[in-house]
Formats: C-alpha cells, sequence, structure tokens
C-alpha cells in the first residue's frame, strides 16, 4: 500500500526534481509533486512524495523532519485527506 508523505518549508526554488532526488533514496517512489500557485506558476513552499512502501515512507518522515535544505528547515509528515473549506 503506497503512503504519501508531505514536505513543507521547501524553498521556492525545488523542483519536482528535486524533490524526488531528495527521497529516492529511502525507497521507491510512486510521485514526487511540489504545489504551484494556479496563477503565477510560482511554488507555494510545499509538496507531497509518495512511497509504495509504508516502511521507506516512515523511514524518510523520520529521518528528514527538520533536515535542512536550500537553507531551510523542512517539516516532513504523514499527509492527510484535505479537509472541506466549507
Amino acid at each position: 500500500m503506497s503512503t504519501k508523505v508531505y514536505v513543507g518549508n521547501l524553498s521556492f526554488s525545488v523542483t519536482q526534481e528535486k524533490l524526488k532526488e531528495l527521497f529516492e533514496s529511502f525507497g521507491d517512489i510512486e510521485e514526487a509533486i511540489v504545489i504551484s500557485d494556479r496563477f503565477s506558476g510560482r511554488s507555494k513552499g510545499f509538496g507531497f512524495v509518495t512511497f509504495t512502501d509504508k516502511k521507506d515512507a516512515d523511514k524518510a518522515i523520520e529521518d528528514m523532519n527538520g533536515k535542512e535544505i536550500d537553507g531551510r528547515e523542512i517539516k516532513v509528515n504523514e499527509a492527510r485527506p484535505m479537509e472541506s473549506r466549507e
């Protein structure tokens, strides 16, 4: 079962390719995506990495949470479902 990991406080220069490179040493990745503003196209400073194996995701969370990347301390945890905006 795949597990999605939230990665926050990313530098605005981090691309989807760089995000995948940062996490691929932990295991097989289905998807790495940096969320961007739909109007400007600029990164919103967070993204998601989906691992094929939960154990790999747990290891990535443990090792990467609080790590400094491009001068910013990133926040890494298991992604939660998006809350409705109503």
